[in-house]
């Protein structure tokens, strides 16, 4: 778990509504798929607000990421710091821990390196800002075909979108597309009034710096695949972060990939319901 600064409250109060006046910073997790981050952080370099850093979560990867990740920052519009911890088992909560840490940024979106953004990513989630809420994103899956299609050619670009969204559509490589091009603006619509468990995605989400340091971060002792975002997206619920839908404003589009071992996500489904029974029965 973080420990917050004893500074944290002061800052937070100084934070306005809609406005971010400091960094974003993007934590990018990634493991062992360079190909996917690659694509992840050409969508990242393309972005409308360059008001951001990158900091690569990366939990374990081999040499072959580095090297990628080496490459990029040589020419690359905004900062990019690597984050390294070594391969002992699905540890995306520690990970991001330390991403969060080292952050610079007063805004947090937490976005996986198997996902391609669109180039108003960024400019939306500012949008989407406002204190004493967190954000959760959408996202748009793609086919197995369209995923080996895009890490083949390994080119991502507005243009190479708009030349090839047509024929995605009609092939059905995509699972839905109308928020491609739909993108609706801030509104109490998007407030959710209590906890829901469903439509949380670590894959895309954002919150205030200060919040997530107040809640110590991740649960580390979630290990292995499922929930830890649940858990994070709870908490912050908890410590009266309220949540605001991110949906037709900040889609993600997600490469397919085979599903993880559901074992541990069942046992960290039942961590994170534990925990949600507990504050049930302290109200």
């Amino acid at each position: 778990m973080l420990k917050a600064p004893t500074t944290a409250i002061s800052k937070y109060g100084l934070l306005t509504r809609k406005k971010i006046n400091k960094l974003i910073s993007v934590l990018l997790a990634t493991y062992n798929w360079p190909k996917a981050l690659s694509l992840s952080l050409q969508s990242l370099r393309q972005q409308t607000n360059l008001d951001f850093e990158i900091i690569i979560c990366d939990d374990g990867s081999k040499n072959e990421t580095k090297e990628l990740i080496e490459d990029f920052q040589k020419e690359f519009p905004v900062k990019i710091t690597h984050l390294w911890q070594e391969d002992d088992g699905f540890r995306k909560s520690a990970i991001l821990n330390k991403g969060i840490q080292a952050s610079q940024g007063d805004y947090l979106v937490f976005l996986d390196g198997d996902c391609i953004v669109q180039a108003n990513f960024i400019e939306n989630h500012k949008k989407l800002a406002e204190k004493k809420y967190m954000v959760t994103g959408s996202r748009i899956l793609c086919s197995q075909s369209l995923t080996n299609e895009l890490c083949e050619k390994n080119i991502w670009s507005k243009t190479f979108l708009s030349k090839n969204i047509g024929r995605w559509i009609l092939k059905k490589s995509i699972n839905k597309f109308l928020p491609l091009f739909i993108k609706l603006p801030d509104h109490r619509f998007r407030k959710y009034s209590k906890f829901v468990w469903q439509r949380i995605k670590g894959c895309n989400m954002a919150c205030w710096k200060t919040d997530a340091l107040a809640i110590g971060g991740f649960d580390e002792a979630l290990v292995g695949w499922g929930h830890e975002d649940a858990d994070f997206v709870f908490r912050l619920y908890s410590h009266g972060i309220h949540r605001k839908s991110g949906a037709w404003s900040t889609e993600v589009l997600h490469l397919w990939h085979k599903m993880a071992d559901k074992e541990s996500a069942q046992k960290n489904a039942a961590i994170v319901r534990a925990k949600i029974l507990a504050k049930a029965n302290q109200q």
